[in-house]
């Protein structure tokens, strides 16, 4: 089973930017679908984004469109989550996950085959 370790949560200004990390281990990597869920404090789970094995099939939510952008480097093993004009609202805890059910089913955020232990993000003045 693949493991993931997320890393690049941080604080960050409304309008800024952010770069997440999910360096994942194993050579099976490359047939997962990876993905990234939020949870803030008080909030269920939230569906973020979503890339297929391939890197030719993505989803977002609709509270990202057009400011998220998710990518994979399967060579490196490592997906990414670029965050650009980040609001308050976007203040979480940033989850990776992988599925071998593909974009679809981590598009529940509900169980998953394999989650990273997570990154803060904070957007604060």
């Amino acid at each position: 089973q693949v493991q993931l370790v997320e890393s690049g949560g941080g604080l960050v200004q409304p309008g800024g930017s952010l770069r997440l990390s999910c360096a994942g281990s194993g050579r099976t990597f490359t047939s997962y679908a990876v993905g990234w869920v939020r949870q803030a404090p008080g909030k269920e789970r939230e569906f973020v984004a979503a890339i297929s094995w391939s890197g030719g099939l993505t989803d977002y939510a609709d509270s990202v469109k057009g400011r998220f952008t998710i990518s994979r480097d399967n060579a490196k093993i490592t997906a990414y989550l670029q965050m650009n004009s980040l609001k308050p609202e976007d203040t979480a805890v940033y989850y990776c996950a992988a599925d071998l059910g593909g974009v679809r089913r981590i598009a529940t955020a509900g169980p998953l085959d394999a989650w990273g232990q997570g990154t803060l993000v904070t957007v604060s003045s």
